[in-house]
């Protein structure tokens, strides 16, 4: 890590000298790649370039989308999500917690006039896609009567 830019020194010059001294010090001999093409594919866009990249390295596409639009993403997959929810109560959980969510963003500053602004889940709509969509419960196994019991007198 370099050292934090000085008092009244630009950055054009600061930065210069950190070049060159990384240079005097042989940091940039023997890279891997040196002296070879970059390879640019000429059709890849610089939105092309960043999925590849973010996909390389682990990153969930999603989590690269602005905050309005991620949240209507996640609006978009809410009925699929609540499908592997155990009750009604899980799934109306869900859906608040995502409409406190969307009413927060509404309460912030909107970082644009071109921002998307999501809209609110429909809790009930949720509950009734839930209830339609479930497994059916497993029937109850019925349990074979206890045997009688014998009295301690009468065994023998």
């Amino acid at each position: 890590m370099t050292d934090r830019k000085p008092q009244g020194v630009s950055f054009e010059t600061w930065v210069e000298q950190q070049i060159r001294q990384a240079q005097e010090r042989g940091a940039f001999t023997g890279l891997p790649g040196a002296g070879k093409p970059l390879q640019i594919d000429p059709e890849q866009t610089a939105y092309d370039w960043a999925l590849a990249k973010a996909r390389r390295e682990g990153v969930q596409t999603a989590d690269m989308l602005p905050p309005g639009l991620r949240l209507r993403r996640e609006r978009d997959e809410l009925p699929e999500r609540v499908l592997r929810l155990p009750s009604e109560d899980a799934v109306r959980a869900v859906a608040e917690d995502y409409n406190a969510r969307v009413e927060a963003f509404w309460r912030r500053p909107a970082e644009s006039r071109w921002a998307a602004v999501p809209g609110l889940a429909d809790v009930e709509g949720l509950v009734g896609h839930w209830t339609a969509h479930r497994p059916p419960p497993p029937p109850p196994v019925e349990q074979p009567p206890p045997a009688p019991r014998r009295r301690w007198w009468r065994r023998g």
